[in-house]
């Protein structure tokens, strides 16, 4: 039967599991030099409706280390761009491709896509979902703290579609997440529903930083103002000021509490260049840990 990673919706934690543990052992082989090419001959079609640095770069290197091939498919240059049905671009790249990525605006049409694919499609991020930025995520806290169980996740700033995956995640693993959102920029209503409402369960919503952030074994933010919302920038700027991460927010947090973001990073806005390049930052070594983490997916699904 094929599968798709379009969310978290289905997953189990041993599912999970399953992807951190293959993640190790590819990491590991990669520290050694050792070759290990599982994909040979396989290929990866990625469509980008949506610029990237870090979505782009992880896939495109991490088919090329397992051996496949990825091809980068910009919308505006294929007949997707020029009115092609979702449906007809789906059945024909199944018989040329190997697995879809896309990264684009609507959630329902990565579900179309997968849908109507015979073979398997992974959501590199919608403005609903970013399942494999956070399944980065937690393996990078795996790393720092040796486990994410009971671990305490603060996430400062706009319940956006990381905050998504985020709530999405806590719903279904051993780990506790506060959120401090603006009010009216909460996550969405859809996925909150997974979690009986926004005071119960792993997941708990605030709007004082200070509160979501007390007693924290993560600090966690993303920009204040995401793709497609750019003409929103200074309203923003103003609702959001008091977001963000700094050397206050951390001393609330405990003493050996780590520092992430998604990137790209706005300095100064929702994260301090202090605390971004200080001690407590692991800011790099998550966003190497995509690499890593989607070349398990990919040996996974494909």
């Amino acid at each position: 039967m094929k599968k798709d990673l379009l969310g978290f919706t289905g997953m189990t934690q041993t599912d999970f599991e399953d992807i951190w543990r293959r993640t190790s052992r590819l990491k590991q082989l990669l520290k050694e030099g050792r070759e290990h090419a599982s994909l040979k001959g396989k290929t990866l079609g990625m469509i980008f409706d949506k610029s990237s640095t870090r979505t782009r770069i992880s896939f495109e290197v991490g088919m090329y280390q397992l051996g496949g091939i990825a091809l980068f498919l910009n919308s505006k240059d294929t007949q997707i761009g020029r009115g092609e049905t979702i449906a007809d671009s789906a059945r024909m790249m199944s018989r040329y491709l190997n697995g879809i990525m896309i990264r684009t605006f609507a959630q329902e049409s990565v579900e179309e896509l997968a849908g109507y694919a015979t073979i398997p499609v992974i959501n590199g991020l919608t403005d609903l979902l970013h399942p494999c930025q956070i399944l980065a995520d937690l393996y990078t806290i795996i790393e720092k703290k040796k486990t994410y169980e009971g671990v305490k996740v603060a996430y400062i700033g706009d319940g956006n579609n990381v905050a998504n995956s985020w709530v999405e995640a806590a719903c279904l693993l051993p780990f506790e997440l506060t959120l401090a959102c603006p009010e009216n920029y909460d996550p969405d209503p859809r996925v909150m529903k997974m979690c009986d409402g926004p005071t119960e369960g792993n997941v708990k919503i605030y709007r004082d930083p200070f509160e979501a952030a007390r007693d924290a074994d993560v600090l966690y933010t993303d920009v204040w103002t995401s793709m497609g919302q750019e003409e929103e920038s200074r309203e923003r700027k103003m609702i959001f000021k008091n977001y963000q991460i700094n050397e206050a927010l951390l001393q609330v947090a405990k003493k050996d509490a780590i520092v992430m973001h998604c990137l790209p990073a706005h300095r100064g806005e929702e994260i301090t260049a202090q605390v971004i390049d200080g001690p407590q930052s692991v800011v790099i070594d998550e966003a190497e840990n995509r690499l890593h983490v989607q070349k398990a997916i990919l040996e996974i699904l494909l």
